[in-house]
């Protein structure tokens, strides 16, 4: 029997994600996110929903542009730090060591060291409520070639993302492949 939990956050998992935008001053600007997905696949495009006391959220209006940096294992700490600190009153890169690098394509930055970027252009902003989920349209992903694996696609257990239980508020790794995707069902749908 199903216990009802009521109207909640509780879908697993959810992304952990750095977005990166510029403010009115041209500082590089990072924040943790989880409430986000892809969104439309023609064109490309990503959502990712933030709260309007951010200050990315204000960078991102400005800019009309944003960029999804997929968090990984390796910078767990620094990932959840992004979280913590606002990018009103520290420099979050710079605590942190690591680098922004200006889009060619976008007018907003990506941590050079994180492994895959996707390069967004502000398409359409949605109020919601406590959230205001931007959507942007994929401009370009990059990624480094460490991590390509098949047809230079991402490998998901070369980039080793994170994933974030919003109902236990902690980070997790993904674990095996389970099978192909697509192919599992397919003796399931012959019968």
């Amino acid at each position: 029997m199903k216990k009802s939990l009521g109207p909640n956050t509780l879908v697993y998992p959810t992304p952990v994600w750095v977005i990166g935008s510029y403010d009115q001053n041209g500082k590089a600007n990072v924040m943790t996110a989880a409430w986000g997905g892809i969104c439309c696949s023609a064109p490309p495009c990503i959502a990712v929903s933030l709260r309007e006391a951010t200050y990315t959220h204000g960078c991102i209006i400005a800019r009309e542009a944003f960029t999804v940096n997929v968090g990984v294992v390796k910078y767990a700490a620094e990932v959840d730090y992004f979280g913590l600190s606002s990018g009103r009153s520290v420099d979050k890169l710079a605590a942190v060591g690591l680098t922004a690098v200006k889009s060619d394509v976008v007018d907003a930055p990506y941590i050079a060291e994180f492994q895959l970027v996707l390069e967004c252009k502000l398409k359409q902003i949605v109020e919601i409520g406590l959230h205001t989920q931007f959507i942007g349209e994929i401009i370009d992903v990059k990624a480094d070639e460490e991590i390509l694996g098949e047809n230079d696609i991402p490998d998901i257990a070369l980039l080793q993302p994170m994933i974030f239980s919003p109902g236990g508020r902690k980070y997790h790794g993904v674990g095996p492949m389970i099978g192909e995707a697509f192919a599992l069902g397919k003796r399931l749908r012959q019968k």
